[in-house]
């Protein structure tokens, strides 16, 4: 056992410097460090309660009292994008944990018993994948209703299939493996196989793609709310500020580019760490 756990204390230590070479990614996870911090601090960083109205300052500019500027209600712009990284960052999280937990337990069965098994859960999986990814969050969130939970269920809904299909593909490479045989031979239960020797072999691709789908789901979820579906005003999640700021594009484009450029950043910074824990987790780079 303690063999066990130096072994894979080396392996996270091996991971992690791998990926302390790649500059850019821990520019991004630095970045994207930085974000979580500030929403976790959000209402004590914020310079204003965003939702206070200041009418003499309504699509104000940036100035050195509103640093990027006021909206077309007088609302300080900057405390909405800070309080708004609650929303947004929240909803790329918990919606990729949420569909990597139930993709995962949906890949390990269908790639672990596969024959028939296999053959349903695909088939199922086929159906609900044949429908564009956007178009079934939207349906989704049209079904659920608008609102900052529901949001959170639709975008995990449309990662689902492919996070199982992931999981799946990688249980097939492991499960001929003989050290699965091994723990076959001496009567290990099938949860245990599955859970503490089989998963832990196919994690690497899964870490990789919910890094950077925790940005695609902040763009998905903006582009909900940006149609109405998603998170409701007077929330500022920046996709329902740049919906609010259509209007304004022309007279007032600071209300667009500050909430624009937040999600540019945020979906930046972690495709940057997903590529560089893509390259560190490579067993190519082992040696």
């Amino acid at each position: 056992m303690a063999e066990v756990k130096a072994k894979k204390k080396s392996e996270v230590v091996r991971v992690l410097r791998q990926l302390s070479k790649n500059k850019l990614a821990v520019l991004g996870g630095i970045i994207f460090f930085i974000e979580v911090i500030v929403a976790i601090l959000a209402p004590v960083i914020a310079p204003y309660d965003h939702t206070a109205m200041d009418l003499m300052n309504i699509n104000a500019g940036p100035s050195a009292a509103h640093w990027f500027g006021c909206d077309d209600l007088g609302r300080d712009i900057f405390s909405r994008i800070i309080i708004g990284s609650r929303y947004s960052i929240t909803i790329g999280i918990c919606a990729i944990a949420i569909a990597t937990v139930i993709g995962c337990a949906i890949g390990a069965v269908a790639g672990y018993y596969g024959g028939w098994v296999d053959n349903i859960i695909m088939r199922i999986l086929d159906v609900i994948q044949a429908i564009p990814g956007m178009l079934l969050m939207i349906v989704a969130a049209a079904m659920l209703g608008p609102g900052f939970l529901n949001t959170i269920m639709a975008m995990s809904i449309g990662t689902i299939p492919g996070m199982a299909r992931m999981l799946r593909a990688q249980m097939l490479k492991e499960r001929g493996n003989e050290y699965i045989e091994a723990e076959t031979s001496i009567n290990c239960s099938t949860f245990r196989i599955i859970l503490s020797h089989l998963l832990p072999n196919c994690m690497s691709p899964i870490i990789v793609q919910a890094t950077m789908g925790v940005g695609q789901t902040i763009t998905l979820a903006a582009g909900l709310s940006f149609l109405g579906l998603g998170v409701q005003p007077p929330a500022p999640e920046w996709g329902a500020m740049l919906s609010n700021a259509r209007a304004f594009m022309r007279t007032a484009p600071h209300l667009v580019i500050f909430p624009g450029l937040a999600i540019a950043v945020t979906v930046l910074a972690l495709n940057l760490l997903g590529d560089g824990l893509r390259d560190a987790l490579d067993p190519k780079l082992k040696n």
